[in-house]
């Protein structure tokens, strides 16, 4: 395993002043803010860490990836109207995975976060407005933000946990744009707080809820599972971490769409675009593994890991193929993230173009029962490990990508 569990939770939950953007900008370093975060690098794309170091008693970090190697154009008003922001943009995630455009209406999906990002309303409007879809605002009662009890007092800023909350909410907007959100925010980065905040989501009448964010498996993890994540006829999806080969909670739970990352590029394929796993040289890259703890799912049929496998599902998360994402808050506008929480937004949100879920169903399984509306991704690992698939891409199914990416929204259904 290229990481450990004690490294996964002392991973960091605060970022640095962003270096992306308009040079010169002078501006006060944010509550929550760390001085100079790890830089990481790979074939000329270089990252950090948005949330690069936890907090004082958390043991959760968030997986957003900030890219620092590009230069954005920079507009007064925020949007840029003659020149398209790096990174891939709602057009270009929809291509990819064969989705409708303008989706989403009557669907209610939650982003569950640590800490509050005072600009998350501005922000995510900011990004709709730059790519023409329809605003969504707390005063047409399309957006909320509330505590992890469903309060109106929020818990303290946190710019690296802002970073992570603009990534949510825009890759929500680019894929649903139609359905209202609720960001619900936990007052710390602790299991117990942040599955109190899955819990006020799901009572507050969402359907579909994101989790980008986790740490190292422990034998509470199936007492977790049962006070957190059983939410039947509810799709929960956690990303699969950011460290490569190695189980992470609670993307283990057998309750939840463990969603895994990918590199996705354009080509001149009929799909018109390639996807292989992400990673790195170094011990970053899409999560994948086997649980210790967690019993396996029926519906998971592989053979190589007793208990529970990761990943289910993946989608885009190579921050060398980033997408675009706006945030001021510990941010300078537009910038280019990645990481697996970009991936478990992407996939809560085609969950919900695909339509409610049945009541009492288990979302999870949609996919297993749907493996010919996926594109498998057949090339790439990350790590090393025994047996192969649960690291090495490979037809079918497999630890890194799980059964596949998206195409159109048949997998998700059920």
């Amino acid at each position: 395993m290229r990481t450990s569990a004690a490294f996964r939770r002392t991973a960091l939950a605060v970022a640095g002043a962003a270096v992306l953007g308009f040079s010169g900008l002078a501006t006060a370093v944010p509550a929550g803010a760390a001085a100079s975060p790890q830089v990481h690098s790979e074939d000329g794309t270089s990252w950090v860490k948005a949330c690069d170091t936890l907090a004082k008693g958390d043991t959760m970090a968030c997986h957003a990836l900030r890219v620092t190697s590009t230069v954005e154009h920079v507009h007064a008003l925020g949007t840029t109207p003659n020149a398209t922001p790096s990174g891939l943009g709602p057009s270009d995630l929809l291509s990819a995975y064969k989705l409708p455009a303008n989706g989403g209406a009557g669907m209610t999906i939650a982003i569950v976060d640590a800490y509050n990002d005072p600009s998350a309303e501005s922000d995510m409007n900011t990004y709709r407005a730059q790519y023409g879809l329809p605003a969504c605002t707390k005063a047409s009662g399309c957006f909320r933000q509330v505590s992890q009890t469903g309060t109106s007092t929020l818990p303290s800023n946190n710019s690296g946990w802002a970073g992570e909350i603009s990534l949510d909410l825009d890759m929500v907007s680019a894929i649903a744009p139609n359905a209202k959100i609720i960001l619900v925010e936990a007052k710390s980065a602790t299991m117990a707080n942040l599955g109190t905040a899955v819990n006020t989501a799901v009572n507050l009448g969402a359907k579909f809820v994101s989790n980008s964010y986790g740490g190292g498996e422990s034998s509470a993890d199936t007492s977790y599972d049962s006070a957190y994540f059983n939410h039947p006829g509810v799709a929960v999806t956690v990303s699969a971490g950011d460290s490569a080969y190695g189980a992470e909670y609670p993307a283990a739970s057998k309750y939840v769409t463990a969603v895994g990352g990918t590199a996705l590029k354009k080509d001149t394929s009929s799909r018109g675009w390639t996807e292989t796993v992400w990673s790195t040289n170094s011990t970053e890259g899409t999560g994948s593994g086997c649980s210790k703890y967690d019993a396996k799912p029926s519906w998971q049929k592989d053979t190589g890991c007793a208990k529970r496998t990761i990943a289910d599902v993946s989608a885009v998360a190579d921050p060398a193929t980033g997408v675009a994402v706006y945030q001021t808050y510990g941010g300078s506008g537009w910038a280019v993230y990645g990481g697996t929480s970009a991936s478990a937004p992407i996939i809560a949100s085609v969950y919900a173009l695909a339509g409610a879920p049945s009541g009492g169903s288990s979302p999870t399984s949609f996919p297993y029962a749907h493996t010919g509306s996926l594109y498998d991704v057949t090339s790439g690992s990350n790590g090393s490990c025994s047996p192969s698939y649960l690291c090495k891409a490979t037809a079918g199914y497999d630890g890194p990508t799980g059964l596949g990416t998206p195409n159109g929204t048949t997998a998700f259904k059920g």
